[in-house]
């Protein structure tokens, strides 16, 4: 199968105006190799140092402790090449952390780098690193942005092996939902790479270098969604298989064998999940083959996001389970007490004390045995007693019982857990909300979920009616409760149970209300008034808390919720 790029191309600034623009050669597989290790060169890493490219601009003769705009003080260089430095500094205003962008204002592509600083940086979405200011001045152009010191980059943690399947899984979801959303505001990555995606401490997965990684380099393309949606499937491709999955060795993986064409990664490595291997094959430029050939390839991030929608849901591996420590016999021996005994030396065990040998212990011994024998006959007679009484006692007075169980019994009737099959969120009115995450409402892990947005007004929502998700049940199932984990607490969240006939019913109208609950803490029980029997149920919130911003979940500052987890007991 011959290998095809669609890769945007990093292009050499040689006139000293403006960057020249090209797409890659398609036609031969020179041309291929090429793009290829130029797609190498790309030194972004926190911590990595790179070259300085001959021909190019030189960067502006600065040094750790030299500070811009009186506020950022650089600490190390990380990067320099291509005419431009890239710093880890000290925001001593904030007292923070920062990295810092550096290039001559009378580089070529000062102006270009400006602009994309600018436009992502109004994104403000923080599942990007964020860009925090973007300057011209004193003869310089820099771009800060933020630095996170607990996040490891994909690079690093493919170094010993492929990712666990859920946490690939996780990976290409949330990437993808990211790219899809900056897409949607007219933003391109075209550097999307092992190096350019980071897992923070919380299990959260952030890209750095929105458009601007590109502006620094020249990278341009005539189909941004497809360069992007290429190389989020590169990134699953690597996390499946620990490959980048072209011919040349980049980001420290192994390429493919050489003449052997893109293979899937079910075949290069044993073990891996199918589904993610067909996903990572639908995203990858290979002349319209898929790992099975039965689907069609995914051309944007958007349609990557709806694939992963459909693919049955990946759970969290099981907590691995730890003995306790046995159990060891202590004994207390004068002059041993507290300290170990000698090795090779076993202490012996300390003998019973002797009987009591006095006559008040004859006479306790004495009294003690009267009970217990006065004890056994007072049982022995009760027990016959009530052995007669049952003997005596008619058929007609024994408990009856029907089909239908014991009617006087008063114990509750054993409840069980319903799986969930599949959810899709509900839009009754204006925009959805956050459709790609729902899945993580079931997925067994409490750190994630699906968020809302963030409204001015509250705590009713009152610019739609509510918002939500209907789970499918997979058949119809009698429902009696659902539980709901929030991830926010305060005055105050309502939820209601809508029975649904459908996935995507026609209007919630239409829909039977079996039950509400309102909250005022980060847990609710809605119970079903009267016993209902249906496939699909529709969580719905019509109330909502305030709360500040969240960074970890990606939400600012408003009237919202998160919902972390969702179980239906019937």
């Amino acid at each position: 199968m011959a290998e095809r790029s669609t890769a945007a191309v990093d292009v050499a600034d040689t006139s000293g105006d403006q960057p020249l623009t090209a797409q890659a050669d398609q036609s031969t597989a020179d041309g291929v190799a090429k793009n290829r290790e130029r797609d190498t060169e790309d030194v972004e890493a926190q911590g990595s140092g790179g070259t300085e490219s001959p021909g190019k601009a030189s960067p502006p003769e600065l040094h750790s402790g030299h500070k811009l705009a009186r506020r950022y003080r650089l600490e190390e260089c990380v990067t320099r090449l291509d005419g431009f430095s890239s710093w880890r500094a000290v925001d001593e205003k904030l007292r923070r952390a920062v990295g810092v962008h550096i290039l001559p204002a009378d580089h070529a592509r000062a102006r270009s780098v400006l602009a994309a600083a600018r436009s992502s940086a109004l994104l403000g979405d923080p599942r990007f690193v964020q860009v925090l200011d973007a300057v011209e001045e004193n003869d310089l152009v820099y771009v800060v942005h933020e630095w996170l010191p607990d996040a490891t980059e994909l690079t690093t943690l493919l170094a010993p092996g492929p990712l666990e399947v859920y946490d690939a899984y996780q990976m290409v979801s949330q990437v993808a939902s990211a790219m899809a959303a900056a897409h949607r505001e007219g933003l391109a990555h075209l550097r999307l790479n092992p190096n350019a995606v980071l897992r923070t401490s919380s299990g959260q997965w952030r890209i750095r270098g929105l458009a601007v990684n590109a502006a620094l380099r020249g990278v341009v393309s005539e189909t941004p969604q497809r360069t992007d949606t290429e190389a989020i499937g590169a990134l699953l491709y690597a996390a499946l298989t620990q490959r980048w999955p072209y011919e040349s060795d980049a980001y420290g993986l192994a390429g493919l064998p050489k003449d052997v064409g893109l293979i899937a990664p079910d075949q290069v490595r044993a073990g891996v999940h199918r589904g993610l291997s067909e996903l990572a094959m639908r995203a990858l430029a290979n002349d319209g083959a898929t790992a099975s050939r039965h689907e069609s390839a995914c051309t944007t991030p958007e349609e990557l996001v709806k694939a992963i929608g459909e693919m049955p849901r990946i759970r969290p591996p099981e907590p691995a389970f730890t003995a306790p420590p046995e159990y060891q016999r202590t004994t207390y021996q004068q002059g041993t007490y507290g300290r170990p005994a000698p090795p090779g030396v076993t202490q012996p065990v300390a003998p019973p004390p002797p009987p009591l040998q006095s006559r008040t212990g004859r006479a306790l011994k004495w009294a003690v045995s009267a009970l217990l024998i006065a004890a056994l006959g007072l049982g022995s007679w009760q027990l016959a007693d009530a052995l007669m009484d049952r003997g005596g006692t008619s058929d007609e007075n024994q408990t009856q019982t029907t089909d239908d169980g014991d009617k006087n019994s008063t114990a509750p009737k054993p409840t069980k857990t319903l799986s969930i099959e599949n959810a899709q969120e509900y839009v009754a009115e204006g925009d959805a909300q956050h459709p790609a995450d729902v899945k993580l409402t079931y997925d067994g892990s409490m750190t994630t979920g699906w968020r809302t947005s963030s409204y001015k007004d509250g705590p009713k929502i009152v610019i739609k009616p509510g918002v939500g998700i209907v789970y499918d049940l997979g058949s119809a199932q009698e429902v009696s409760a659902a539980t709901l984990s929030f991830r926010y607490g305060g005055d105050h969240t309502t939820a209601k149970l809508y029975a649904s006939d459908s996935l995507t019913p026609s209007s919630l109208d239409s829909l039977d209300e079996i039950g509400s609950a309102t909250t005022n803490g980060t847990t609710a029980t809605v119970k079903v008034g009267k016993p209902v029997k249906s496939r699909y149920v529709l969580v719905w919130l019509t109330a909502l808390p305030y709360s500040g911003a969240d960074s970890a979940n990606y939400s600012y500052p408003g009237y919202k919720q998160a919902i972390t987890n969702v179980k239906f007991t019937g």
